[in-house]
């Protein structure tokens, strides 16, 4: 369990806080005073220094130091060529930002990988979303995950039937994983957040198009299994714009203005869906994720900083069948 989840070592160090003081309220402080930080950073558009908003974000949650001389892995969430459409895929310019910014901050070597759901063609994404050409000039490595050669890992939640997870191995000897979503809704999860977007590394060649096996063993429960094996480090949200109604292909753009940055990543998407009107304590993978102690969902439990969240809430609309999750 990442140490930014409430895990049982939290809760044992909680518990003799508790005791120390007499009563509840140890427990109460000593959780208060470990919140994981989500830090919102309002961003106009795509034109705006994107870099600087990136580096004030994790200067102001103190992660600066934690790409020097690391390997690391962006993992922005490329579903369909549509480059008409620059609410389906992760924004070249964030993605180029966060690469330039890591750079920046030390980091031996910089990745973008990614296996997209839809398409097999990796090159064709690249180029009708605008992507290559960014990753081109900034000589930026492109990782295609649903091709690469496998290793297997022992699943460490089993929510799904299925014991072991075969993961890329560019992935499992980066140092640092970033997950790189956009703002979405999603006509089967209800959001499509920095957990989620997880299923672009898991391999086509083994999981199929668009991730079969996966959908089969169902949602919440495979994002759980996912997210728990692989240990992300570090969640980045494109919400510069964003997408409601009938994500994460056919929706509508919605211009939302922020970049939502943590390390705790059920904290992030929670916080993401308060941005959207959306009750995280109530989506399936959410409640799942705290049930199995990932990270806490209450806005109580989490320290969030930068742009007051009532500053940029926007009302994201969810389909029909999805309509339980408002808030």
């Amino acid at each position: 369990m990442s140490k930014h989840g409430f895990d049982r070592r939290t809760f044992l160090k909680a518990g003799a806080a508790a005791i120390v003081g007499g009563s509840a309220v140890g427990l109460t402080r000593y959780a208060y005073a470990h919140r994981p930080k989500v830090h919102i950073e309002r961003v106009p558009s795509y034109e705006a220094d994107l870099a600087a908003a990136l580096r004030s974000s994790l200067t102001n949650l103190g992660l600066t130091g934690m790409f020097s001389g690391k390997t690391v892995l962006l993992k922005p969430n490329l579903v369909e060529t549509a480059p008409w459409q620059t609410a389906i895929n992760t924004h070249p310019s964030v993605v180029l930002a966060a690469a330039t910014v890591v750079r920046d901050l030390g980091a031996r070597e910089v990745l973008i990988a990614e296996g997209a759901g839809h398409r097999r063609d990796s090159e064709l994404v690249l180029d009708q979303t605008g992507l290559g050409d960014v990753l081109d000039a900034a000589e930026l490595k492109f990782i295609d995950l649903n091709i690469q050669e496998v290793d297997a890992r022992p699943n460490r939640t089993r929510q799904t039937k299925m014991a072991e997870l075969f993961l890329p191995r560019p992935l499992l000897q980066a140092d640092v994983i970033v997950s790189m979503p956009k703002l979405k809704t999603h006509h089967w999860a209800g959001v499509t957040l920095s957990m989620k977007n997880f299923f672009g590394v898991m391999p086509g060649i083994v999981y199929g198009w668009p991730k079969n096996r996966l959908h089969t063993e169902g949602l919440p429960q495979s994002i759980i299994d996912i997210v728990s094996t692989v240990q992300p480090h570090l969640a980045i949200v494109d919400g510069i714009v964003g997408m409601d109604g009938d994500g994460p292909i056919m929706g509508n753009p919605k211009p939302t203005g922020v970049l939502v940055v943590g390390e705790n990543l059920p904290a992030v998407d929670a916080t993401c869906c308060r941005i959207m009107k959306i009750d995280p304590t109530i989506v399936p993978y959410l409640k799942l994720a705290a049930q199995q102690r990932m990270g806490p969902l209450d806005e109580f439990a989490i320290a969030q900083c930068g742009t007051d969240i009532d500053q940029v809430r926007q009302d994201f609309r969810v389909l029909d069948h999805f309509g339980y999750i408002k808030s």
